[in-house]
């Protein structure tokens, strides 16, 4: 890893904690920004980066995911990624939302619920060129019902459900 990624990530992740704790945007109570000590991570590592093409569906499928709150959010799952993590084949499931255009990958890994947080983490690749993306999992974190029960947060579908460890972005809040 170079030193201006790890330089980037630690600003990265200096600047989130600064938001956590300052902004009025913030998942956090005022309880708990009295409190928080910063965000806790794996190590950045660039094994967690895969540069892959986005194998899209002829007709993006609603897709309806539920949340933790027992609501129902609607995005369009447009297609799929497959890579390749110690010998073993991951495929997940691509979202966009109805309004918009990011790419949305929820998904929950073998480190749940020991390590990160039990619901799934969520993951926003970048489109680096025509049909490519870049999961960058350094980049994974928890959605805001991880913090506070206030937030309402889509669950990752049962495909995007992952036999392998990733060892990489946020990891669980708190015990």
């Amino acid at each position: 890893m170079t030193l201006l990624s790890v330089f980037s990530w630690s600003e990265f992740r200096r600047e989130k904690d600064d938001y956590f704790r300052t902004s009025r945007h913030s998942p956090l109570s005022a309880e708990q920004k009295a409190s928080f000590q910063g965000l806790r991570y794996f190590p950045a590592s660039e094994q967690w980066v895969f540069n892959v093409p986005l194998e899209r569906y002829a007709s993006p499928k609603k897709g309806f995911l539920a949340t933790n709150t027992g609501e129902i959010q609607e995005y369009l799952n447009i297609g799929q990624v497959h890579f390749v993590v110690e010998g073993e084949e991951v495929i997940l499931q691509v979202y966009q939302a109805t309004q918009g255009d990011d790419y949305f990958i929820p998904f929950v890994d073998a480190t749940a619920p020991k390590e990160t947080y039990g619901a799934g983490r969520y993951l926003e690749p970048e489109v680096i060129g025509e049909g490519w993306l870049r999961l960058d999992f350094n980049q994974a974190y928890n959605p805001y019902c991880a913090y506070n029960d206030l937030w309402s947060c889509p669950i990752p579908p049962v495909e995007n459900r992952v036999k392998i460890r990733i060892e990489a972005g946020e990891m669980k809040f708190h015990d």
